[in-house]
């Protein structure tokens, strides 16, 4: 799959309408949704099952090849393996085709409550039966392509104070523990 799937637009009305939805994720545990590994530049794999791996990050993914202008020396970010993002939001932004969430270039989405009140910087996740994740400091800022994708309604709310507070743009975690997982696994906080 690549990125040019076309997504309709939503207004900020709609994106407020359906804001009540993504509020109610749950808290503690949740439950993986999708992963997708990006292979190349503009490329998303949607994956039946994904394998964690504490030095490359999701295994097949080019975040080990993608440099940094957030170290010194260009290398790719060891705080930024992972992008998460909450599949209610992207639900929201982008409507019920999962191939659609795919195109805000996270790789993990959970149905999870990712509030920095929810999950501080170090707080742990583990998914499934091996994996365990853990949450950085490091912001997800995301890009000018998540405008081009969802709208600028969608981009706007990202940047006002509640979608930051909420992290509905996501979160960088790093691998702590590799593993298997797949869609449908349980997501948890164990710290």
């Amino acid at each position: 799959m690549d990125d040019t799937i076309a997504v309709r637009h939503r207004s900020l009305d709609e994106i407020l309408e359906g804001l009540h939805l993504v509020r109610q994720s749950p808290r503690g545990a949740g439950t993986l949704e999708l992963a997708v590994r990006r292979p190349s530049t503009g490329a998303r794999e949607v994956l039946a099952q994904a394998e964690l791996h504490r030095e490359t990050g999701l295994v097949g993914d080019n975040w080990s090849r993608r440099p940094s202008s957030r170290t010194p020396d260009n290398t790719p970010h060891p705080d930024m393996q992972l992008n998460v993002i909450n599949a209610r939001f992207a639900e929201l932004i982008a409507g019920p085709d999962r191939d659609a969430w795919a195109l805000a270039g996270d790789q993990l989405y959970v149905d999870l409550d990712l509030s920095f009140d929810a999950l501080p910087a170090g707080s742990r996740l583990a998914i499934g039966d091996e994996a365990v994740i853990e949450v950085t400091e490091q912001p997800h800022t995301g890009c000018a392509k998540f405008a081009a994708r969802f709208g600028r309604d969608a981009h706007k709310f990202v940047w006002t104070d509640e979608a930051k507070s909420l992290r509905l743009r996501g979160l960088n975690a790093r691998v702590v523990t590799g593993g298997t997982i797949t869609p449908g696994d349980t997501v948890r906080q164990v710290l």
